[in-house]
């Protein structure tokens, strides 16, 4: 339990300073309000993971138990981010440049907290995984979880 609160600490830091580096390349490409620019980053943070974990689990990548451990746990650390930050009011698609986010995010709060959930326990299944066949396995529950959330709480691209 120690090793992983440990892996925790470490994740949230590279995610914290990964995390920095796109929300100054985001704010200036994707929107001029801070909120929606930090869970931009986010997202573009939790998709690198994602595509590594994908390139593993396609034999593009070689499989290093170590990478995916750390990639998976980025994700689920991602996941856990406090949301009142970044997913304030006012900041919903048409209200906010830049922003996909729909207005059921902050009518039905707890659904959006419960995709983050899904997308946390998917990522966290996957560490440990024994092979690329076994993170290939747990790609599906983790694109799955995405994909749930997008089409219930992202718009349309404008």
């Amino acid at each position: 339990m120690r090793i992983l609160r440990s892996s925790k600490l470490m994740a949230v830091a590279a995610c914290t300073v990964i995390a920095s580096a796109g929300l100054a390349v985001s704010q200036v490409a994707t929107s001029s309000n801070k909120a929606v620019a930090a869970r931009h980053a986010q997202m573009q943070v939790i998709g690198y993971h994602i595509g590594v974990l994908g390139a593993v689990a396609k034999g593009e990548m070689a499989y290093d138990s170590a990478m995916v451990d750390a990639a998976a746990t980025n994700i689920a650390t991602l996941a856990t981010l406090q949301r009142p930050p970044m997913w304030t009011d006012g900041t919903e698609q048409g209200a906010a440049d830049g922003s996909r986010a729909k207005a059921e995010i902050w009518s039905d709060p707890g659904g959006f907290a419960d995709g983050f959930a899904v997308l946390e326990k998917a990522a966290l299944a996957i560490v440990g995984a024994a092979d690329s066949g076994a993170v290939g396995a747990g790609m599906g529950d983790l694109g799955g979880a995405c994909k749930a959330c997008h089409e219930k709480y992202r718009g349309p691209k404008n």
